[in-house]
């Protein structure tokens, strides 16, 4: 049986200075970028996005499309250990569809079941709210 390895640093915290995360890669507005990828997290299919750098931190918010989101997790994890329900997360239709887009997304990238990501979780902060 493989051993999965998630090194969970801080779920639900709410103080992004936490010294527990590297310095950020990247900026939060870049996170989720690509048109339908920002229709699936509007739609609450897509909650998650993997990164090889730190993008957010837990307790940030970003908008897409005028909607506030708040990550809610950071998390490093092996590409190894994904499974369709990740990928679903991602706002794919299953773990081949996003390996297959990966690779034509990154020219020359081989699918590694070693190399790290840093998994970014978020939900939509309007979740559950109706308007009035």
């Amino acid at each position: 049986m493989e051993t999965i390895i998630r090194e969970t640093l801080i779920s639900n915290q709410t103080d992004s200075t936490d010294c527990s995360f590297p310095e950020k890669t990247c900026t939060i507005e870049r996170l989720v970028r690509h048109p339908r990828l920002v229709e699936a997290a509007l739609r609450g299919d897509k909650t998650e996005q993997r990164r090889d750098g730190v993008y957010a931190y837990p307790g940030e918010t970003f908008m897409l499309d005028n909607v506030l989101f708040a990550c809610t997790g950071l998390s490093r994890e092996r590409l190894g250990d994904m499974r369709d329900a990740d990928a679903k997360a991602e706002g794919y239709s299953g773990l081949d569809a996003y390996r297959d887009l990966i690779l034509r997304m990154h020219k020359g990238m081989q699918w590694d079941n070693d190399a790290l990501v840093w998994v970014h979780r978020f939900t939509r902060s309007d979740a559950g709210q109706t308007n009035r």
